[in-house]
């Protein structure tokens, strides 16, 4: 069992507090940077699960990267892709619906393409969800080649 960041060795106590907290496996260094992100940030810990799924997966994204506007859960800045995590649909109000729609807007106008995934997906489908999000991520990429 290593660490998913520095690849070190972990022991059973650093392993079990880190799969109890995050699902993932990461040294008492590196839980204590998410443990950090969550209280200076609010991240959910689904972004956190996303994040290292996608680690694993062999992308390289940011947690938590200031666009300049507000900071964004996930980012790929190269292909201009940003990953907000949401609560369930069924709890957001319409205030809440627009403001998120409205930050979509100034986010596409800004050349960013807003993902806002559920977290009830990543909580459930985290694989599927891994692959839909490097396909996306490829096709951006693939078009900013084209322009």
């Amino acid at each position: 069992m290593n660490c998913i960041d520095c690849k070190k060795e972990l022991s059973y106590l650093d392993h079990k507090k880190a799969m109890e907290s995050y699902g993932v496996e990461l040294c008492s260094k590196h839980k204590g940077l998410m443990d950090k992100l969550i209280r200076q940030n609010n991240t959910p810990i689904e972004a956190i699960k996303l994040y290292y799924g996608l680690k694993q997966a062999g992308v390289h994204p940011m947690l938590e990267w200031w666009d300049g506007k507000k900071s964004v859960d996930i980012a790929f800045s190269r292909v201009k892709l940003n990953i907000e995590i949401d609560m369930e649909y069924q709890m957001l109000t319409h205030e809440q619906a627009m403001n998120d729609l409205e930050e979509t807007m100034h986010s596409f106008q800004n050349g960013f393409t807003t993902l806002r995934i559920p977290k009830s997906l990543i909580k459930h489908y985290l694989n599927e969800t891994v692959t839909n999000i490097l396909g996306i991520k490829e096709g951006l990429r693939a078009n900013i080649k084209a322009i």
